[in-house]
């Protein structure tokens, strides 16, 4: 078969995709609040309705049921990143191990510890509140294959060597191991994380949220977008189109969107990422790959892919392409790619040959909020009536918990553990101006690709990691 037909079986396994995100396409959706149209006045303002807006009010609920919380949101409760992303939920807060080793080389012990508390915490509130969801906790497994430099399966194994020093159940699959679990010809080896990972439906978890932090008592506004903040002697004024919200405290959870605190604008880059989903398998489909124990998998390389299976046995294929658009630009139509769709589509049959003949049904991207640093950061403002956590750089499912629960701390004056450590008290580099920003990003993208299939780690990439900046698929 020529490489013109193959580009075409490619091509026409998306043709028919639907460019709307799977998740969302549920009957079980909830139906819109109403947008806010009086001035109101409440303890606590939650601006975000996504994964850390709810987790906030929730946990500021539980910790103080007479706490009066209004969360609003610009659109509908989880329709941005936390209803459409790939429903991996990992433990860890720092962007997986090595970049903890790398920035945080004295509380990696204690940050592991901390996320994989979050971890079950989350599962405990998901039965506590009886969340539909999907929840299955049955790992990941860390792939290493022929699409990669060998280097990188040697430092997956200095991860492995780490977490089984920290007491994690993890298990190293050498190339046999690997194939018998889940079926591909390019897989080499990986390590499979036992306690540290589970799978999710987002967009369902989203809204079993929101019944939860409703029942508790918060009031949700959608279609409310905030336009600024003002700082007053009692409080903070959360000005939308049509009212105003008198708050004594504050909590922003805008992620990836434009931040209403100018003062982060440059610590924040919107990337876009985008997904596929297959055509529920047949039985014989599935048995062609194994997949008997539902683990999530995910590459080691720079540019990676996420897949896993859904609960009606579809393929969710997503990642590679980490897209930043000049000057931040964020747009509906930024969320259809079809040219990454078909690169997708061309890795997913590379992997997984003996699903010739499938097809895509869904197809879609949305914007996650990058950091240099990949993770998680905090701060407050407006003599701390104001705090954020912001740049989960696609590791927020799980993690937006943890950074809801900071930042309410912060907010609340509270010393804890957690506050006291430099993961918390520290803030990522920020980003150059433009056009630098896009130049930099362009040309780190670059290199990357180029190490992923060299194994080279070039001179740009090297003086990134001196300077403490990063970007990552």
């Amino acid at each position: 078969m020529s490489g013109y037909q193959q580009d075409e079986r490619f091509l026409d396994a998306i043709a028919d995709a639907e460019p709307y995100a799977y998740w969302l396409d549920d009957v079980d959706e909830p139906d819109s609040n109403p947008m806010l149209v009086h001035d109101d006045t409440c303890d606590l303002c939650i601006i975000g309705g996504g994964y850390t807006g709810l987790w906030t009010a929730i946990l500021a609920k539980e910790r103080n049921p007479e706490r009066d919380v209004v969360l609003i949101d610009a659109h509908e409760v989880g329709s941005a990143a936390s209803g459409r992303n790939g429903g991996f939920m990992d433990s860890s807060l720092t962007h997986g191990i090595a970049n903890a080793q790398q920035r945080f080389p004295k509380e990696v012990g204690l940050l592991e510890d901390l996320g994989l508390e979050n971890l079950n915490q989350i599962e405990a509130a998901i039965k506590r509140y009886n969340i539909d969801c999907d929840f299955e906790r049955n790992g990941v497994i860390e792939i290493a294959s022929t699409r990669h430099s060998t280097n990188y399966l040697d430092e997956l194994r200095e991860d492995y060597d780490q977490l089984v020093e920290l007491g994690h159940k993890v298990e190293w699959l050498d190339e046999q191991a690997v194939r018998k679990e889940v079926n591909s010809p390019i897989f080499t080896g990986g390590m499979w994380c036992k306690d540290t990972a589970a799978l999710v439906d987002p967009a369902r978890l989203v809204w079993g949220l929101k019944r939860a932090a409703e029942s508790l008592g918060v009031r949700i506004y959608e279609d409310t977008r905030a336009t600024g903040l003002d700082y007053s002697g009692s409080g903070v004024v959360v000005d939308t189109p049509l009212a105003k919200i008198k708050a004594k405290r504050v909590a922003l959870a805008t992620n990836a969107f434009k931040p209403l605190l100018k003062r982060l604008r440059n610590y924040i880059a919107p990337v876009y990422d985008y997904c596929l989903t297959t055509e529920p398998l047949t039985p014989a489909q599935l048995a062609s790959l194994g997949w008997h124990n539902r683990q999530g998998l995910s590459d080691i390389s720079n540019q990676f892919h996420y897949y896993r299976l859904t609960e009606d046995n579809r393929i969710l294929w997503g990642g590679y392409d980490a897209v930043y658009f000049f000057g931040g630009k964020m747009s509906t139509d930024l969320e259809s790619r079809p040219e990454t769709w078909a690169k997708l589509s061309q890795h997913f049959f590379e992997t997984f040959p003996q699903l010739e003949g499938v097809r895509f049904s869904h197809a879609w991207g949305g914007a996650i909020d990058t950091c240099s640093r990949y993770s998680v950061f905090w701060g407050t403002a407006m003599r701390d009536r104001v705090g954020y956590a912001i740049g989960y750089t696609g590791l927020g499912v799980a993690s937006s918990r943890f950074g809801a629960e900071v930042m309410l701390d912060l907010l609340d004056g509270r010393k804890t553990q957690a506050t006291k450590t430099q993961f918390v008290q520290s803030k990522p580099l920020p980003f150059p101006p433009e056009p630098f920003r896009f130049i930099g990003i362009q040309a780190t993208r670059w290199a990357l690709n180029r190490e992923d299939r060299t194994g080279n780690r070039n001179l740009w990439l090297r003086t990134m990691d001196r300077m403490g900046l990063g970007f990552d698929s």
